[in-house]
């Protein structure tokens, strides 16, 4: 069944940073796309927007061709870096604008991802986007966007489309994007991260409370009720068989759903 188009790619280099959009990028060895939180700070644990209210602030430019990151925060003189040969002045930098030490690690094949159980791509539906910030007063899609943080936006009609990449459980849902197969698990668990404005950090009042009763009330016929164990999901969690891992992604393939996939327990 064709589902939709591929409309936007975006990966996010340096984990809890913003992210960047490109054309076409590959699979990675771990399923994730290639470049894909490739790095994370860390100061013991991670620095996210779960802990730190304050990464929200920094804004990260990037240039993937010449593997350079631009970054600014209120407060502090903007820096420039080589991702890979100036990883020290990232984190003086970091540091110097949260307060305390961090590090800049990135020895981990396949990256940070959020969810390494299901280290695919994240899927959502530009649709979606858009319903999703129409329940709030102030937020356009990008702004969603944003505090969604999704990896691949598919071009659709119907919002929450991406519903149909996720069946019951002890089932995937096989889906190719162009002639690359991937499996949807599960709706993604939403976090505190949404609900913060992504530039500054500031919380939201009611922001869970809303999108719970609006995603009750919008949940489309084909969203599979067992995987809703709570409302505060959205976005679709995949992974990659090893069959897939390097192949390619490109902004305009389709989308097709090839069914379901058992998996063991």
């Amino acid at each position: 069944m064709s589902l939709a188009t591929l409309d936007r790619l975006r990966v996010f280099p340096i984990k809890s940073l913003d992210g960047v959009d490109v054309d076409a990028t590959r699979l990675g060895d771990a399923g994730g796309l290639a470049g894909d939180r490739e790095f994370a700070i860390v100061d013991g644990e991670y620095v996210n927007g779960k802990r730190e209210r304050a990464i929200h602030r920094v804004s990260a430019a990037y240039d993937l061709d010449a593997r350079t990151v631009s970054l600014a925060a209120p407060g502090t003189d903007d820096g420039a870096f080589h991702l890979d040969g100036d990883r020290e002045g990232i984190e003086r930098w970091l540091g110097e604008f949260l307060g305390y030490d961090v590090s800049l690690v990135a020895e981990r094949p396949g990256g940070y991802p959020d969810d390494t159980e299901a280290a695919g791509p994240t899927v959502i539906s530009t649709a979606t986007l858009r319903a999703v910030a129409s329940w709030f007063d102030g937020i356009d899609a990008d702004g969603m966007r944003r505090r969604l943080r999704a990896n691949v936006e598919l071009g659709a009609d119907d919002p929450f489309v991406e519903d149909r990449l996720f069946g019951s459980r002890g089932e995937h849902v096989a889906f190719t994007v162009g002639g690359t197969r991937l499996e949807g698990v599960n709706p993604c668990q939403r976090c505190v991260v949404p609900s913060r404005d992504p530039d500054t950090g500031e919380e939201r009042p009611g922001f869970r409370k809303r999108f719970v009763e609006r995603r009750r009330e919008t949940l489309p016929e084909w969203s599979d009720g067992d995987r809703f164990d709570h409302p505060f999901r959205v976005m679709v969690n995949t992974t990659v068989p090893e069959s897939a891992r390097g192949e390619p992604l490109r902004v305009g393939d389709e989308v097709a759903v090839q069914g379901t996939v058992a998996i063991e327990a």
